[in-house]
């Protein structure tokens, strides 16, 4: 395994959807592995393939109960909504809150390829869907307001 380095706003990859996976390989379980460790070093909860500079529908999740890693994940159920403060390791020193659905139903394939469906609410939920938008180019500070906004812009490196 290795750390990988983390890519920050303004990298043009943050802003690109991730191509899917079409066959799950030694090479995409060493890229997960390698991703969760970059995670947890950078006292993550989640992370997505492009934050790695990796252009591949991939992300690493644990919000607590153990480390989930998930290729070609999407959402086929949504519940209820939420606003929550969020961060990202993508935009270091920046909080958002984020209007997102209280519970989800997620499939995915695990590094097997195999088929697994899950049914998340709470942190679970809310990182899968950060890092799900990761994966269709979306960040947090899409978020924001356009006065928030301008600020934010102002007030990065």
């Amino acid at each position: 395994m290795a750390s990988l380095p983390i890519k920050k706003l303004p990298n043009s990859v943050l802003r690109k959807k991730a191509r899917a996976v079409g066959e799950v390989t030694d090479a995409e379980r060493k890229t997960l592995a390698d991703m969760a460790e970059t995670m947890y070093l950078n006292n993550g909860v989640g992370l997505a393939a492009q934050q790695v500079g990796i252009d591949k529908q991939l992300a690493v999740v644990d919000a607590g109960d153990g480390l989930m890693k998930m290729i070609n994940p999407c959402i086929v159920k949504r519940e209820g909504t939420v606003s929550q403060e969020e961060g990202c390791l993508s935009v270091p020193e920046l909080s958002v809150k984020v209007k997102r659905s209280a519970k989800i139903t997620a499939e995915f394939l695990n590094e097997n390829g195999e088929v697994l469906r899950i049914t998340a609410d709470g942190l679970l939920a809310r990182v899968i869907q950060h890092e799900l938008d990761h994966l269709n180019g979306k960040l947090i500070v899409d978020y924001l307001g356009p006065l928030r906004k301008l600020f934010a812009k102002k007030n990065r490196p």
